[in-house]
């Protein structure tokens, strides 16, 4: 998600919608599908085979959250695409928690964090434990927490989530690591030790 030419369109598209231009969000949506199914496939390749939220019903969810946005005061592409990481993980835990309330069960695969922070048998049960996590995260150091947010859920690159955040990409390479070692410990904390 580099710097390019559409990234006024994107912007400008984005302030017409503020303004009430509703053909603008018609005209928004095939500048940002590719990246956004991209990010969204990144995160659901993870997750189990009967997974029932697909890519595009992903997506679809995040569009239409996207409507309680419209109203921001839009200042460039990197602000929405990490507006539509907060609403993936947003969606991912709600849809989470909702599956764990309605069945219980073991045997699924681990839910993975950048191959590096390994939680459980349970995705469900991960998946809600990793979102508390990241909300005590977000109350000591909030751009690390976005870091996460962006490399994990919306699935972008180090160089992709140092331009949405402004940041260098080693601060983003330094916080990523520090994020997963701080997570994997409160993680750990949170898991039932046999006795």
């Amino acid at each position: 998600m580099a710097s390019t030419g559409s990234d006024y369109d994107l912007t400008g598209l984005l302030r017409a919608w503020r303004a009430g231009d509703e053909k603008a969000l018609e005209r928004l949506t095939p500048l940002v599908y590719a990246e956004l199914h991209r990010a969204a496939g990144h995160y659901m390749a993870g997750e189990r085979a009967e997974h029932t939220l697909q890519t595009t019903a992903l997506i679809n969810e995040v569009y239409l959250r996207l409507g309680a946005f419209q109203h921001i005061d839009w200042q460039n592409r990197a602000q929405f695409f990490g507006i539509c990481a907060q609403l993936m993980r947003r969606i991912l835990v709600d849809f989470a928690r909702s599956h764990r309330s309605q069945k219980r069960g073991g045997g699924t695969p681990a839910l993975e964090l950048d191959e590096a922070l390994i939680v459980s048998r349970e995705p469900e049960a991960d998946l809600v434990a990793l979102d508390e996590a990241l909300n005590e995260l977000a109350a000591k150091d909030f751009r690390k927490c976005r870091v996460v947010e962006l490399r994990f859920f919306a699935g972008l690159s180090t160089q992709e989530t140092a331009y949405v955040l402004q940041v260098s990409v080693e601060t983003v390479m330094r916080d990523w690591r520090l994020a997963k070692a701080w997570l994997l410990r409160q993680l750990e904390q949170q898991k039932p030790h046999e006795t």
